[in-house]
């Protein structure tokens, strides 16, 4: 999949989160909220994992994390890049 422009998906509503992605040369991910040192590397790894799943090399990745679980940040960051990868 290759990433065409920005694209998000997500509320800010407790127990949601906003991910955003865009095109980018590697891997970076931005994740910010109140659990983020606690949740830090698990995070890094199911966006790497989602990544690789829809063959994506590099990507910014920027996780704004209001206390969701993990198939609400799975399901977010698999719409963004969706619709980071249509055409408009």
């Amino acid at each position: 999949m290759k990433l065409l422009h920005t694209a998000s998906a997500g509320t800010l509503e407790s127990s949601d989160c906003v991910v955003t992605v865009s095109p980018c040369e590697r891997f970076e991910l931005d994740y910010r909220g109140a659990n983020s040192v606690i949740f830090a590397k698990r995070t890094e790894g199911l966006v790497r994992e989602m990544l690789d799943k829809h063959s994506v090399s590099g990507a910014n990745v920027v996780i704004q994390d209001q206390g969701a679980i993990e198939i609400t940040i799975k399901a977010r960051l698999e719409t963004a890049l969706l619709r980071a990868a249509k055409g408009e």
